[in-house]
């Protein structure tokens, strides 16, 4: 059973959410937070498997949400619902520490695989999507602690080998495991391997944070 916090400052956006979660078998809602400050205070009460976080709150708002909840090193993770699929919001939301995005307007089909993915520690954006996130977004926001370091100075990237080095270098541009394996000449498990080591060793809650990082270390650059 994948338990659900619903965090969003609309009533309306909140019952729907709630009535929704709670026709599935595998979802229980364990409570709903009008603002930011009440989604930190309830998931360190509630421990739950998702947040379903809105942006825009009065007070605290989803951003600085996220970033408390995903720093109290709990097992929660945070899906960002936003009202636009490549604002600055959302980029930051992503910063902060969640495993994803999704839009307001997504199909209900769409919001609870999102949540069954980001539950099971699989991320929500497509690597794709992601990097055009980080591209059109990058020079709106403050960069990250070690946006300044090369590469080889950055302590998260220390312990890899050469070929996990490679392979999150692609990861940060986009590719796919199957594209990985494709175009690196290895088989697509040997890829997830990698993947995961590479999640291990560099403190990365998924994808979508291996591409970030990949992105302040100057692994990659923007376009």
């Amino acid at each position: 059973m994948t338990t659900v916090l619903i965090a969003d400052d609309q009533p309306l956006q909140r019952f729907g959410s709630r009535m929704l979660l709670e026709s599935q078998d595998d979802m229980t809602v364990v409570g709903e937070a009008a603002n930011g400050s009440e989604a930190v205070r309830m998931a360190a009460e509630l421990h739950p498997d998702v947040v379903l976080m809105d942006i825009r709150m009065p007070g605290l708002d989803g951003i600085e949400a996220t970033r408390r909840i995903t720093a109290a090193g709990d097992r929660t993770r945070i899906l960002i619902v936003t009202t636009f699929d490549l604002d600055e919001y959302a980029y930051a939301g992503l910063r902060a520490g969640a495993s994803g995005f999704l839009v307001k307007d997504a199909q209900p089909e769409e919001l609870l695989a999102g949540i069954r993915a980001v539950a099971t520690g699989d991320a929500v954006v497509a690597p794709s999507l992601t990097r055009r996130l980080l591209d059109a977004y990058a020079h709106h926001l403050p960069a990250g602690p070690s946006s300044e370091a090369l590469p080889q100075e950055d302590p998260r990237l220390a312990s890899l080998t050469d070929r996990e080095r490679e392979i999150l270098t692609v990861i940060g541009k986009g590719w796919t495991n199957t594209e990985i394996a494709t175009r690196l000449h290895l088989a697509e498990s040997t890829v997830k391997t990698h993947v995961g080591r590479i999640l291990a060793k560099t403190g990365s809650r998924d994808r979508i944070q291996a591409v970030i990082l990949a992105y302040d270390t100057k692994l990659v650059q923007t376009s």
